[in-house]
């Protein structure tokens, strides 16, 4: 049958549906152009946030409104267990972030009996079962040419940290790494079928450990593999910023210039309550340690504003952090608390209205802070891998740099996607880089 799959939140929740798309091809189901076609959907939730969490489930809702064979995978249902059930009664199947293997099967249990006596409520949640089908990329199972540049690859899941908010070790389990040389092998399949780009993701991917082999020294495996241009990771951790990263960066120039280090806040009090296990000054420090190894390198952050008790000192003293560390990029959010974690115990004591002036004040400082950096960069060349059209203005194409800033430019007579061309920068804005080939 013909399905669809609708992605809620991170990386690894896309990764996840990447694989789950590969399982079902290669049991003879079909990818749908859009939703309308599809006789089955699944949806792909997010829990990190409430509001995440209700637009998921709401989206299932409408859908089974509408007739259709519908499920839910991911960290909500892992959440919620049986009692995703109560909210979504006519729901056929749900399915936990370590259990989406098992989907094919479902939806077989599903599709083999009339549909006037077809099963619903199939719960599949588990608690840390290794998981099953992670290196499934739709590309092997897809007839014709592939074409992706860029590829996700997840190295390890789960998450042993416990910082005071994140429901995520709850939701996706203890850490658990993948085999070293099973990684290794993806990303070989993967530049061998003509990807040029691989995102490593876990949850906080610097611990990486197979057996002694560490984060670094996949790192160097992967800048060894013939066809691979550029090697990502997501998300970091300042504990990780060692030398022996650093000395990795320096054997490995597949390795891009940017690291998303989350600070989540610029006041040591507020870290220590959060369970963050680093202070203001180590922060820095270790914001200070990749740019002494390149100026230029990108350094991107999340930071949550209107957490319990968090004062207008508190506050200033994350803008401070945030101007230091001179950001390239930011990704801010409003607190929301998490049933089950160590901070849904305090009173959420700053308002909305607050919370919203402290969100709308870290978007204008990052806004003038991007111009400031990206500034900085005009008249210089920058090599961009090239992903394809600008989604603006067709006539110009776009790309990334190492640093991940997107770059348009012009000409693109002779340019393919998946290329490397390097680009003269003219203009500079907060998020976007403007150019043209030299």
């Amino acid at each position: 049958m013909k399905f669809h799959i609708h992605t809620y939140g991170c990386q690894m929740n896309v990764r996840d549906s990447e694989a789950v798309e590969a399982l079902l091809i290669a049991e003879g189901h079909e990818k749908a152009s859009n939703e309308e076609e599809a006789q089955l959907v699944i949806v792909n939730s997010c829990t990190v946030r409430q509001k995440a969490e209700d637009k998921a489930l709401g989206k299932a809702g409408n859908l089974i409104a509408d007739g259709k064979i519908t499920g839910v995978m991911g960290c909500a249902v892992k959440r919620l267990g049986a009692d995703i059930f109560r909210r979504l009664p006519a729901l056929h199947f749900a399915v936990g972030p370590r259990m989406f293997s098992r989907i094919p099967d479902i939806v077989e249990r599903i599709t083999s009996v009339p549909a006037a006596v077809m099963p619903r409520r199939i719960l599949e949640v588990g608690e840390n079962e290794i998981p099953k089908g992670l290196g499934a990329h739709p590309s092997a199972v897809c007839t014709g040419t592939f074409s992706d540049v860029h590829s996700f690859v997840t190295v390890m899941i789960g998450c042993d940290n416990r910082c005071s908010y994140c429901i995520v070790p709850d939701v996706r389990g203890h850490e658990w790494c993948r085999p070293f040389d099973e990684i290794v092998s993806e990303v070989k399949s993967l530049a061998e079928r003509g990807v040029k780009e691989v995102c490593l993701l876990g949850q906080s991917v610097l611990r990486y450990n197979d057996s002694g082999k560490t984060f670094p020294d996949l790192l160097r495996a992967l800048q060894e593999i013939d066809g691979l241009l550029r090697i990502r990771f997501t998300s970091a951790h300042p504990s990780g910023c060692t030398d022996e990263l650093l000395s990795a960066y320096r054997d490995c120039p597949k390795v891009c210039r940017h690291l998303h280090l989350p600070v989540q806040s610029g006041s040591n009090r507020i870290l220590s309550e959060m369970g963050r296990r680093y202070t203001r000054e180590e922060y820095l420090k270790a914001v200070a340690k990749m740019r002494a190894f390149d100026p230029q390198f990108a350094v991107t952050t999340d930071v949550i504003v209107g957490y319990p008790g968090e004062s207008e000192e508190d506050f200033e003293m994350t803008r401070s952090l945030m101007d230091e560390a001179l950001f390239d990029n930011s990704f801010i959010f409003k607190y929301s608390p998490r049933p089950g974690t160590k901070s849904s115990l305090m009173e959420d004591d700053v308002s909305k209205e607050e919370k919203e002036r402290r969100n709308q004040v870290l978007l204008s400082d990052q806004e003038r802070r991007g111009i400031e950096l990206n500034s900085r960069l005009i008249n210089s060349v920058r090599r961009v891998l090239v992903e394809g059209p600008s989604k603006r203005k067709s006539e110009r194409w776009s790309g990334r740099d190492s640093g991940n800033r997107i770059v348009v430019f012009e000409p693109c007579e002779g340019i393919s996607v998946g290329s490397e061309v390097d680009v003269k920068i003219l203009e500079a804005h907060a998020q976007v880089l403007v150019g043209e080939i030299v």
